[in-house]
C-alpha cells in the first residue's frame, strides 16, 4: 500500500474515533465551578487534536477482543473474561494526560500558540493555566478508576498511568538539562524522547490490554509497540522541522536549530564534525531567512544526518510492528500497523 493510501486509511480510522472521543471528553470533563478554571481546563481539549493516542487505545481493545472495528459500544466493551468494560474512559484518560503535558510544556517554553489558538497561559494567565493542567492530571486518574475493570486490573492500569506521568516529567527534566550540557550522545537523546514522548504511546497501547485482563507477555509487547512508535514519531518531528516549508509547518522551519535544541539529527552531525551551533544565524530583524535554513539543511544532508534520523525512525517502526504479533490477525491490528507507518510518513 502506498504511503498516501496508508495515510488516508489511518486518518479515516482516527476521524471516526475522534468524534466519539470528543463526545466522551465533553461528558467526562464537564463545566463546573469555578467557571474560569473549568473553561481553561476544557479550552485545549476543545481546540482540536488528532486524538491519535486514544485511537490507539480503542484499536488495541478492538484487536484483543477480535471484533470488527467500531462494531462495539466502547462504554460497554467486552473484556477477555466476558465482563463489560468502559474502555472509552481509559482512552479519554490518556488524552487528558496529553493535554495536561501540553499546557505545562507551553508554560515552560513560553510558547504563544498551540493547535492554532493561543496557548492556555496566553488566553488566560499563567496561574490559571497551571491549575488547569493540574486539574486535568487529577481528572485523568479519576477517569481511569471508572472503567469497571476487575479491581486488580484497574489498580494496575492506575499504576501504569502514574508511572507514565513520572517518566514524562523525568524526560522533560532531561530535555532541559541537555540545553546546558556541552555534549549529549545520540543514545541519551533516544532515552530522553522515550521518557518525554514515547511512554504515553506505550501507555495508550497497553492500558486496554491491562484492563481487559490480557497476559503479561501481551501487555509488554503492546507497551513496546507504543514505545518504539512514539520514539519514531518524535524523530519524524525532528525531520519535519527541517524539511517542511514554514507555511505548511505552521512555524519557522528550522526552529530547532534557531533555538539550539538538540535532536538526533544535530547530535549525529556533531559526531561528523559539523559546527551545528554556527549553522543558522539571524539574518534579518525578524529571524532567519529560508536561504539560511536551506544552507543549514544542505550541510546536515551532506553529513548524512537527516538520512540517519530517517533510518532510525524506520528501524523503530519495523520493530514496533513486530510487537503486534501477539494480537489476533484482524482489521484493528492492521490499522495499528498502519498507524506506526503513518507516524513516520506524515507531513510529506
Amino acid at each position: 500500500m502506498s504511503s498516501e493510501a496508508t495515510e488516508e486509511r489511518v486518518l479515516d480510522a482516527v476521524r471516526a474515533r475522534r468524534e466519539l472521543v470528543n463526545e466522551a471528553l465533553d461528558e467526562d470533563i464537564p463545566m463546573s465551578e469555578p467557571e474560569r478554571l473549568y473553561e481553561a481546563t476544557r479550552y485545549l481539549l476543545q481546540a482540536g487534536g488528532k486524538r491519535l493516542r486514544p485511537t490507539v487505545t480503542l484499536l488495541t481493545a478492538e484487536a484483543l477482543a477480535d471484533v470488527e472495528p467500531l462494531s462495539e459500544e466502547y462504554r460497554s466493551f467486552p473484556a477477555l473474561d466476558g465482563s463489560d468494560l468502559d474502555v472509552m474512559a481509559a482512552a479519554a484518560s490518556i488524552e487528558v494526560i496529553q493535554s495536561f503535558t501540553l499546557i505545562h510544556d507551553d508554560i515552560m517554553d513560553d510558547d504563544d500558540l498551540r493547535r492554532g489558538v493561543p496557548a492556555v497561559h496566553k488566553e488566560y494567565d499563567t496561574e490559571t493555566a497551571i491549575l488547569a493542567g493540574d486539574t486535568l492530571y487529577a481528572k485523568a486518574f479519576e477517569l481511569m478508576t471508572q472503567t469497571g475493570a476487575d479491581p486488580q486490573d484497574g489498580l494496575e492500569a492506575v499504576r501504569l498511568l502514574a508511572t507514565t506521568c513520572t517518566k514524562i516529567c523525568e524526560g522533560q527534566a532531561f530535555d532541559i538539562e541537555f540545553e546546558n550540557r556541552t555534549e549529549v550522545l545520540p543514545d541519551e537523546y533516544l532515552d530522553m524522547i522515550e521518557l518525554k514522548t514515547a511512554v504515553l504511546y506505550g501507555a495508550a497501547a497497553s492500558t486496554a490490554a491491562v484492563l481487559m485482563g490480557a497476559d503479561d507477555e501481551t501487555v509488554e509487547a503492546l507497551y513496546r509497540y507504543g514505545i518504539d512508535s512514539g520514539c519514531a514519531f518524535q524523530i519524524q518531528d525532528d525531520v519535519l522541522d527541517l524539511t517542511v516549508p514554514s507555511e505548511k509547518l505552521g512555524k519557522q522551519r528550522g526552529s530547532d536549530l534557531v533555538e539550539n535544541k538538540e535532536t538526533l539529527i544535530t547530535l549525529h552531525a556533531r559526531q561528523q564534525g559539523v559546527d551545528v551551533d554556527g549553522l543558522v544565524t539571524a539574518d534579518t530583524v525578524d529571524g532567519v531567512t529560508e536561504d539560511a535554513v536551506d544552507a543549514a539543511v544542505g550541510e546536515l544532508n551532506d553529513a548524512g544526518s537527516i538520512d540517519y534520523a530517517r533510518d532510525k525512525a524506520q528501524e523503530l517502526t519495523d520493530r514496533a510492528k513486530s510487537h503486534l504479533e501477539v494480537l489476533p490477525d484482524n482489521e484493528a491490528r492492521s490499522l495499528l500497523e498502519d498507524i506506526a507507518d503513518y507516524l513516520i510518513t506524515r507531513g510529506y
